[in-house]
């Protein structure tokens, strides 16, 4: 009996382990699956957000406004491409304070403002560069929880400086005009009080004050032809009517109606240009930008100096022109500024010649839609000489 009930035990135990081994082997495989599952899902979850970490900061970098994202304590969480480029950001600054990052005042300012105003919009600021200053425009908000508390906030910027230059340009522009046109205006209402209050009796008188009210009307008419024309080419209305010319007929047409002015200055006129070199222009344009240059350079050489006109082949098949004068030269801070309109080197000199002040822009523009380029070179005292190019013909 003793070793019946020993066998039992034996069996029951060994059955119990085997149970037990079984179970365990089962939960084990369970575990390992579940073990398995769980990478899997962290992985998977790992790759979705790196992904979508990477496409918002892809939307962040394709924005053309700059973007600066905060925490709740001020420190700086994510700057895309726009911004960088904005600030001259070369080095990382995630995890900076703005003053530690952008060493400017006023957008620790702006960023206070949120805690009591959560929106900051329009705020135009200057940022400081070496070779010229730069405007921007930020707006900010706040980033706020459920329960209105203060999580971060998100500033974007835009690039104001295009737009403060284009409206420097207008007020100059319309400062330029009103005073080319009060000019000779006032001069003519002073010669016709005159001639109102008694100088029309006296014939001689009258005459010279005729004349004088005439070249001022001419002047005016020569503004407004002027105005008329770069406002044109400016639109791209002016249709170019481009064919083959000849060079130097076209030079000596345009000297010979410029003869009497040089012969005021015993200005000798040279026409070097080769008979054979031809190129695609619009005559009556091309007419217009080689009148303004050696008009010029009759204007401002020298007394019974040289004015020249020549011309070559490029090896790029571009023919290239230029004018040259013997005169005083452009000082070198003039120079990127001469096709500027209204731009005048020497102010008092350029009142007493007369003109309007848009030859040179004219010219440029009248180049440019031949799909050529203009330039200068002069040196103080060694003469200046304009260059500009056609498309060979």
């Amino acid at each position: 009996m003793a070793y019946f009930l020993t066998a039992m035990v034996l069996v029951g135990a060994a059955a119990l382990h085997w149970w037990w081994r079984r179970r365990y082997q089962v939960l084990h495989e369970q575990f390992l699956r579940e073990r398995d599952s769980l990478f899997t899902a962290r992985k998977q979850y790992g790759q979705e957000a790196a992904q979508k970490q990477a496409e918002q900061q892809a939307l962040f970098n394709s924005m053309a406004e700059g973007v600066l994202v905060l925490d709740q304590s001020g420190r700086v969480q994510l700057v895309n491409r726009s911004l960088q480029k904005l600030f001259g950001l070369t080095t990382d600054v995630r995890g900076q304070t703005i003053m530690e990052a952008f060493r400017l005042r006023e957008l620790v300012e702006v960023v206070q403002r949120l805690q009591g105003e959560q929106t900051v919009t329009n705020h135009e600021f200057q940022l400081p560069g070496v070779t010229e200053q730069r405007w921007l425009e930020v707006n900010a908000a706040a980033v706020l929880d459920s329960q209105n508390m203060l999580r971060g906030s998100i500033l974007v910027f835009h690039d104001l400086t295009r737009l403060k230059q284009l409206e420097n340009t207008r007020q100059e522009f319309v400062a330029n005009v009103s005073h080319e046109l009060r000019t000779p205006l006032s001069l003519i209402k002073g010669y016709v009080e005159t001639l109102l209050d008694g100088a029309k009796d006296d014939p001689e008188l009258a005459t010279r004050f005729l004349l004088t009210i005439e070249k001022h009307t001419d002047r005016l008419t020569y503004l407004i032809e002027d105005l008329l024309t770069i406002s044109r080419l400016e639109s791209g209305q002016i249709v170019m009517n481009v064919h083959q010319v000849g060079l130097r007929d076209e030079v000596d047409r345009v000297l010979d109606d410029l003869q009497s002015r040089a012969g005021e200055k015993n200005v000798r006129l040279e026409n070097t240009l080769p008979a054979d070199l031809l190129a695609r222009a619009d005559a009556d344009r091309l007419q217009q930008v080689l009148f303004n240059l050696i008009e010029n350079a009759i204007k401002y050489g020298r007394q019974e100096g040289v004015v020249s006109i020549g011309g070559k082949l490029n090896s790029d098949s571009k023919v290239e022109l230029w004018v040259r004068d013997d005169g005083p030269g452009i000082p070198e801070e003039a120079k990127d500024r001469i096709f500027e309109r209204f731009y005048r080197v020497d102010r008092a000199r350029s009142r007493e010649t007369g003109g309007t002040g848009l030859g040179l822009s004219i010219v440029k523009h009248i180049v440019q839609a031949h799909g050529g380029e203009v330039w200068v070179k002069s040196e103080l005292g060694s003469g200046t000489t304009f260059y500009f190019t056609l498309p060979q013909a």
